[in-house]
């Protein structure tokens, strides 16, 4: 498995033919700083129940744009509280590059920033937890199930693509129990993850972010992207970044549950 890693870009990790995992926007794109709070995402109030207004109502307070610094690069994806007192739940390849020794700041819909440090990460499922101390008012998601997920169900994903915090996009779950190859930037890990499929617009940025059904619960982690490879080969760079072309990966909530509890509790 080839991988490309520039300083200064989280780069996208390549598992298998095409296969991306979302370690974040290296930020040499656009970034519109009006965020969606300023988009109309919370103004309404009365979405019709079900619908994906209502869903990124209720979710988008609770998922924040993880930027992460270190001495090998840096990037940016997404995370999503999943607690009162602050732990967030993301993609252990969002946070590894910060994990020892450097920073990582979580931005909240509000525009509130607060430092996390990692609680811990298990990079053979690609799970990690983080906390953020002295915010006040955090709003957990709610956790859903995805051990019943039907092929053909709507859902809605959220996160932080290109540095765009508070991206809502929304599509179908596109097929279930895909094997995609979990791991960070080391690329000697080979558990591979009983992935969600789903063609709701993932890119560079939204990894760690929720993918949540119609009820507003979060049934998976957004993680991998498939990404053809360039004609000229080149991965990963900043030239050939990928993007959506309609077939994302999650890791189902009932597994990234088990984990977080996991890391929490010890």
């Amino acid at each position: 498995n080839q991988r490309a890693c520039t300083d200064h870009q989280a780069a996208e990790h390549e598992d298998g033919p095409g296969t991306k995992h979302l370690a974040g926007d290296t930020g040499e794109g656009h970034r519109d700083d009006a965020g969606a709070s300023d988009h109309g995402v919370q103004q309404t109030g009365n979405a019709p129940a079900g619908s994906v207004e209502a869903v990124a109502q209720k979710l988008s307070p609770s998922v924040v744009e993880l930027q992460v610094s270190g001495q090998q690069g840096a990037g940016e994806g997404s995370g999503f509280v999943i607690s009162t007192d602050g732990y967030i739940l993301t993609n252990n390849h969002v946070v590894e590059v910060g994990a020892n020794g450097g920073q990582i700041q979580a931005v909240f819909q509000d525009g509130k920033k607060a430092a996390a440090k990692v609680v811990g990460r298990d990079p053979t499922t690609d799970i990690a937890v983080v906390k953020v101390t002295g915010v006040a008012n955090l709003t957990p998601v709610e956790l859903g199930r995805s051990d019943d997920l039907r092929v053909g169900q709507s859902v809605v994903a959220i996160g932080s693509p290109f540095e765009l915090a508070g991206t809502v996009t929304s599509g179908i779950v596109s097929s279930l129990h895909r094997p995609v190859r979990a791991g960070g930037s080391s690329g000697d890990q080979t558990t591979v993850m009983d992935a969600i499929q789903t063609d709701a617009a993932i890119n560079p940025g939204n990894s760690g972010g929720p993918l949540v059904n119609m009820a507003g619960q979060v049934i998976g982690i957004n993680s991998a992207i498939y990404s053809p490879q360039s004609a000229s080969g080149g991965q990963g760079q900043s030239e050939s970044q990928g993007g959506n072309v309609g077939i994302g990966f999650a890791i189902p909530i009932d597994q990234a549950r088990r984990t977080a509890d996991t890391i929490i509790k010890s």
